[in-house]
């Protein structure tokens, strides 16, 4: 998934998914918090994929991802683009009101929009394009 699109939570805690990121995604998708202030969404067969290999993972180490399968939520693109964000994924990410869609490869993640533009602007350097360009063997 790729590219960055800004919109607006509502007061009902709707937010509107980008059509191309709608089209990725798919009409039923789910969302769940991050490793950072923000949230990670997952197409269903994404989403499928990773609940098959935490199902592989030995059971201490399943207990460790307890907090991504407690927390996740299964959204439904309504008839207007629209999916309900539950309210503690909101307070987690510290959603409120204009977030950013993020595309980030086999995922996309909704942060609150002032504190994407600080993240965005820290990784936005010629000095780490290059380091991940390197690392990528580019």
């Amino acid at each position: 998934m790729t590219g960055e699109y800004q919109h607006s939570i509502d007061a009902k805690g709707r937010v509107f998914v980008p059509s191309r990121l709608r089209d990725e995604l798919g009409g039923v998708f789910y969302v769940t918090v991050s490793m950072e202030a923000c949230l990670s969404v997952y197409s269903a067969e994404s989403w499928a994929s990773f609940t098959e290999k935490c199902n592989a993972m030995p059971y201490v180490r399943q207990r460790k991802m307890r907090p991504l399968f407690s927390m996740a939520a299964r959204c439904e693109v309504d008839s207007q683009g629209r999916v309900l964000l539950p309210q503690n994924l909101r307070t987690f990410a510290g959603l409120d009101k204009d977030v950013a869609f993020v595309g980030c490869n086999n995922h996309a993640e909704i942060w609150d929009l002032e504190r994407w533009n600080k993240v965005n602007a820290e990784e936005m350097t010629p000095e780490n394009i290059a380091a991940v360009m390197e690392e990528l063997d580019f």
